[in-house]
């Protein structure tokens, strides 16, 4: 399990993303971002994933779909900011 510095900063980072463009990073982008090699941005994911947060990856990818309180597919719960929608619900 990566140190709980780690998992704040990949926390923070993704849900900056989120908010600026509406989309979740790969973990490459993660990885590239908090200076850490691809398979250490891929494990870092996973680890935040499996602290419990309502967050999941699509099955059997390292793609995120749900990071609470954002869902990155196309849903019915569109979330709009000062007449921008680029925003789903969980």
């Amino acid at each position: 399990m990566a140190e709980l510095a780690l998992l704040d900063k990949a926390f923070s980072n993704i849900m900056t993303r989120l908010v600026e463009t509406g989309q979740a990073p790969h973990y490459t982008e993660l990885a590239a971002d908090l200076g850490l090699t691809l398979e250490e941005g891929r494990q870092t994911l996973h680890d935040l994933i499996a602290t419990g947060i309502p967050a999941w990856l699509h099955p059997d990818t390292d793609y995120l779909v749900s990071f609470p309180p954002f869902n990155v597919l196309p849903n019915q719960y569109r979330i709009t900011v000062r007449g921008e929608q680029k925003w789903f619900a969980q």
